[in-house]
């Protein structure tokens, strides 16, 4: 990924499509902007109008509940007009081209496509295309990357445990089709955890994984001792090829997530998890439902930040190039 797409002369975002290549200092702007949006949620009239005038297309080629409807809201709160295709019944659907319906949508003088695909790339491909005025956001591409639930997961350890250079965080799971893990892994480094490990069956973890910066494991509880972050992440059945566990129950009985091997960890220890949970197969419920568990506190940061990002990219989109 070449950062250098995603920003402008003065080094601010103009689109984010990666965690990759960001340097810690605009990781750490988009947290503290992050946390200035967050008390807008407890005020009555829920709304700023830094986005008055903007629109915003939310370009969903993939299912989602939780990331439309966030991006929905954050773009709402920030006073921008919101267009929602509906892929399935959208010209794309009878045979239309992608840049087709991307240069469709420009020539109604849009600012912002808020962009989520199957296909690995497409949002940096659409930015590539875009006008010069067009903003794109990654809301999550095939298995590559998903930017910004990495930073609302980043939000909500620095709100629990604040410095990340002392953190020892474990990301237990279906690495090996997970984008989320993938950007979760390069916001941490960059943000200098202390430690990330991986937890997961062989045949769950990607090849080279070790070139990711993170120790890599298989006995969840050896990879628990002394953790203080962990992240569950679900089995992605829709991306896997071919039988790569024996079963559902028998991941559950070595990699699920129970009261028994939480205890491993620290004490403090949070519980996270990106969604959709799948109860039973990668977490129990009472630890999903426990008093270590910040999953809700994730949903709840997903608006922030989705709200940071697009003022800080629709915002430096408006100035002038040096």
């Amino acid at each position: 990924m070449n950062s250098a797409l995603q920003l402008n002369a003065h080094g601010k975002l103009k689109h984010f499509l990666s965690i990759e290549g960001l340097s810690k200092a605009l990781l750490t702007e988009i947290l503290d902007t992050a946390e200035s949006f967050a008390g807008i949620t407890g005020q009555a009239v829920k709304k700023v109008p830094l986005l008055r005038g903007k629109t915003i297309v939310n370009l969903f080629f993939e299912n989602s509940t939780r990331t439309r409807t966030t991006f929905e809201l954050a773009a709402s709160r920030l006073s921008a007009d919101v267009l929602n295709i509906n892929i399935a019944t959208s010209a794309t659907s009878k045979g239309e081209s992608l840049l087709d319906t991307i240069r469709n949508l420009e020539a109604m003088h849009v600012d912002m496509f808020v962009v989520r695909h199957a296909i690995s790339g497409a949002a940096h491909f659409i930015a590539q295309h875009s006008a010069p005025h067009i903003s794109v956001i990654n809301a999550g591409d095939g298995q590559h990357a998903h930017p910004t639930q990495a930073m609302l997961d980043m939000l909500t350890i620095r709100q629990h445990k604040k410095d990340f250079t002392r953190l020892k965080v474990a990301i237990i799971g279906d690495i090996r089709h997970s984008r989320v893990a993938r950007s979760q892994i390069q916001a941490l480094n960059t943000l200098g955890a202390q430690e990330v490990r991986v937890i997961a069956p062989k045949t769950l973890l990607p090849a080279q994984i070790e070139s990711l910066d993170v120790t890599a494991l298989h006995d969840m509880e050896q990879g628990l001792k002394d953790i203080d972050v962990i992240i569950m992440l679900r089995l992605q059945k829709e991306r896997m090829t071919s039988a790569l566990l024996p079963s559902e129950s028998e991941f559950f009985k070595c990699y699920g997530l129970t009261q028994k091997k939480l205890a491993c960890a620290k004490p403090d220890a949070i519980v996270m998890h990106p969604g959709p949970i799948n109860r039973g197969v990668e977490i129990d419920s009472t630890v999903a439902d426990g008093p270590q568990s910040v999953i809700l506190r994730q949903v709840t940061n997903g608006v922030a930040i989705r709200m940071a990002i697009m003022s800080m990219v629709l915002q430096q989109s408006t100035e002038p190039v040096a």
